[in-house]
């Protein structure tokens, strides 16, 4: 997609997402001081979070979204994987202190005052979250922004989340008023787990792993949809930000003259921007005699 729409999408999603994040904080908070329950305070940290996890997001993308300059030639884009690992400690962080929360509940369980509203404010908190994760998922189609997915699984989360809390409202409504911290420890361990997954896959990326095998499956297609490539190998791909790094080895005749080589990759290069105009593509020309003596090198 044009960069002006990627920027204005990405930019879009995470201001609506912070302004989410404090319009729950509000709510939550008022439903927790009528109410006490500790689950509705567990949904309350979490949202706290959320705005610092926000912020974070509205800084990287910023960030990430400058163009290359001279001290950083590949761009940017790497900041957005930072915010990833950032996403995952602010998580695991609200995540402890909900345990802490939860176990100290079920040591000495109360009951839920106001249960009603508690339930009210839960059921809205919801509802504006499944708005903003389908708006996000939206976003996610249209740039594949690692940020955006990142804070889309959280809020998803969340939305997992306001369920278990009404479920503890309720079942504290017919006096079992252990089910609020149980169900705080719950959602601790299951905020945890996500944490895990947005670390895993933004450390993968910072590490520069390859796309899916699919992908690079349409690169040699692309590759070889021109008549006078003969072959192509060692293809390499890793993204950071928007940006796709594409390398590639092609195979040619070996009578061809350098201009003519230089034509066809720049013809291989045309398609695959065509189909991925965020690409960085370097191609390196092989005549086709010399490849089998390249690859028993490797294999050695």
């Amino acid at each position: 997609m044009e960069k002006h729409n990627y920027q204005r999408l990405v930019t879009l999603a995470t201001w609506v997402a912070t302004c989410v994040a404090v319009t729950l904080l509000v709510i939550k908070s008022s439903a927790f001081l009528y109410t006490g329950a500790v689950s509705i305070l567990a949904s309350l940290i979490d949202s706290l979070m959320d705005i610092g996890m926000s912020v974070v997001n509205l800084l990287a993308v910023r960030y990430a979204l400058q163009p290359p300059d001279k001290e950083h030639s590949f761009g940017h884009g790497k900041a957005e994987h930072l915010a990833g690992m950032a996403q995952a400690a602010f998580i695991t962080g609200s995540a402890i202190m909900l345990l802490f929360s939860g176990v100290t509940e079920l040591l000495d369980p109360k009951a839920i005052q106001h249960s009603n509203a508690g339930i009210s404010v839960m059921v809205i908190s919801t509802l504006i979250t499944f708005a903003l994760v389908m708006f996000q998922r939206y976003v996610i189609r249209k740039t594949n922004n690692t940020v955006i997915k990142a804070d889309s699984m959280h809020y998803a989360m969340d939305i997992y989340m306001n369920a278990a809390v009404l479920v503890a409202l309720l079942l504290s409504r017919f006096g079992w008023y252990w089910a609020d911290g149980l169900f705080a420890v719950l959602i601790a361990l299951y905020i945890c787990y996500g944490a895990l997954g947005i670390a895993k896959e933004s450390v993968q990326n910072l590490l520069d792993r390859q796309l899916p095998e699919s992908f690079q499956i349409q690169v040699l297609n692309c590759a070889l949809s021109v008549p006078e490539v003969m072959g192509a190998h060692d293809i390499r791909t890793r993204q950071s930000g928007q940006t796709k790094f594409i390398q590639l080895h092609l195979e040619l005749d070996d009578k061809l003259d350098l201009y003519t080589a230089h034509k066809i990759a720049d013809e291989v290069e045309d398609k695959i921007v065509e189909l991925w105009p965020e690409a960085d593509v370097l191609i390196h020309q092989d005549p086709q005699s010399v490849v089998p003596q390249e690859k028993k090198l490797e294999l050695e």
